[in-house]
């Protein structure tokens, strides 16, 4: 089984995505299981937004098939106005709450693109990010879910991108830099935990060239 995923630009995707018709044509190419995240309006609150594209990314897909990825990028190219698709190699370090085939998870999904930078090795920059930064992000945010995808082929044209992070974090982390950080209204603590934070961001690049996509999540049985 191959995980997919694709960043997806257009208007009317928090619609389409979740349309019986192209859930049917995605199967029938070979998808067994598809996760939305979709930037609508259980999200439009959210203040960490970041784009390196003219235009902000709307809606991050994955998609899990035993098939030729081609139709499957054609199907979703059906609803968007671009796509740009990428093979990832997943890990789950911690595995998102569950949620009801379809429904919305109750909670904050950010979607982060990243780059291996100029200065660092694509070897260097995975064993930072897997060895090094993983648990860094776990113990200083309020994580509920943290899932990570390096890209190991591009699909489609379009920039570069390296690597998915999805980091999932209670609603009111929108807003709430306490309920973001998971500080527990400790100020000294939420000081100490964005210094242990930018740090190790910074020290395998993910603290320019990025990409962060505020979304709703949802998974979809599809066989």
């Amino acid at each position: 089984m191959t995980k997919v995923m694709y960043a997806l630009w257009g208007s009317g995707l928090d619609k389409a995505l979740h349309a019986p018709t192209l859930h049917a044509r995605l199967s029938a190419a070979g998808a067994e299981t598809l996760q939305l995240n979709i930037c609508d309006d259980d999200v439009a609150a959210a203040r960490l937004r970041l784009s390196t594209y003219e235009e902000p990314i709307a809606a991050i897909v994955g998609v899990w098939t035993d098939g030729a990825n081609g139709p499957v990028t054609e199907a979703l190219a059906t609803v968007a106005d671009r796509v740009d698709g990428w093979i990832v190699d997943e890990r789950v370090p911690l595995p998102p709450p569950p949620a009801e085939n379809g429904a919305r998870h109750e909670a904050l999904a950010n979607v982060a693109l990243l780059r291996v930078p100029a200065d660092q090795t694509r070897d260097q920059w995975l064993r930072y990010w897997h060895d090094t930064h993983t648990q860094v992000a776990i113990d200083t945010q309020a994580t509920i879910g943290y899932v990570q995808n390096a890209v190991t082929a591009a699909l489609t044209p379009g920039a570069r991108v390296d690597g998915l992070v999805e980091e999932l974090f209670p609603m009111a982390a929108m807003t709430d830099q306490h309920a973001f950080w998971g500080s527990a209204g400790d100020d000294a603590e939420l000081q100490r935990r964005v210094a242990r934070m930018l740090s190790s961001i910074s020290a395998f690049g993910a603290d320019r060239d990025i990409d962060v996509v505020p979304t709703s999540r949802y998974r979809y049985r599809l066989t």
